[in-house]
């Protein structure tokens, strides 16, 4: 497994932007697939971006406002987040799993990290 820590989360009014971090460590970092989930209150947690050497694959719901990005050197993904809406507030975690492939369902990431709260205020 890998070892996540997200940061970067914070209060923002809507329309704002943040920029969200997760530094890993553990294993072989380039070729693993990294996501992003979050969790509203009341709420299931729900898939938000991923990528892999192969690609990116976005929720519908962040689709053109969120953009998830990985430095290999740095061993850490980013989840740039702009034109932020209070339906975005949310615990963000991130995600690994070392397949390669690019998936949304929560159930195949075998290491999380311990979430960051992002708060959009309308």
């Amino acid at each position: 497994q890998v070892q996540l820590v997200e940061s970067g989360g914070g209060l923002v009014q809507a329309g704002g932007s943040l920029r969200l971090s997760c530094a890993a460590s553990g294993r072989t970092f380039s070729t693993a697939t990294m996501g992003w989930f979050r969790q509203a209150p009341g709420k299931e947690r729900e898939f938000v971006a991923c990528i892999t050497w192969r690609g990116i694959v976005y929720a519908d719901s962040v689709k053109g406002r969120f953009t998830i990005s990985r430095d290999n050197v740095e061993n850490t993904v980013y989840l740039q987040m702009n034109s932020l809406k209070p339906e975005d507030t949310a615990v963000y975690y991130c995600a690994a799993h070392n397949s390669g492939i690019l998936m949304i369902a929560e159930a195949a990431y075998d290491s999380w990290g311990q979430g960051t709260q992002v708060t959009v205020s309308a």
